[in-house]
């Protein structure tokens, strides 16, 4: 019997919110549930996410989206993103580590809204 190869694959991800619990929380499912959708992920595949938020971003941690989506027994983190001088505010980027069975090449990145910018060759087919 062949044996189904499972490799842990990263997703990235970004998109901009209000500094305000509600923004936080609903872009931050928002950008989580494309994630899930678009690569075919069933939530207990997901190792772990790292969430990193721009300064200006504080009013609530994104993991508590991840924890209301259902991510309970999931690795969560949240970092301040690194403060470069002219780069975009308002900004909720993610590294999801999940468990797949696709090659690295066919991870579909998911950049909404005005973070499109950041990665326009992660963005396949003209839309992200």
């Amino acid at each position: 019997m062949e044996r189904e190869v499972i490799m842990t694959r990263a997703i990235r991800g970004a998109i901009c919110a209000e500094n305000t619990t509600t923004s936080i929380l609903a872009n931050t499912k928002t950008l989580l549930g494309t994630i899930l959708e678009t690569n075919s992920l069933h939530l207990s595949q997901i190792i772990s996410i790292t969430f990193t938020c721009t300064k200006d971003l504080d009013a609530i941690y994104p993991a508590v989206a991840a924890r209301d989506m259902g991510l309970v027994q999931t690795s969560l983190m949240c970092v301040a993103e690194m403060d470069v001088a002219g780069a975009m505010q308002g900004l909720i980027r993610v590294q999801v580590l999940a468990e797949m069975d696709m090659p690295q090449n066919d991870v579909r990145h998911i950049y909404l809204g005005e973070a499109e910018a950041l990665r326009p060759d992660l963005i396949k087919d003209g839309a992200s």
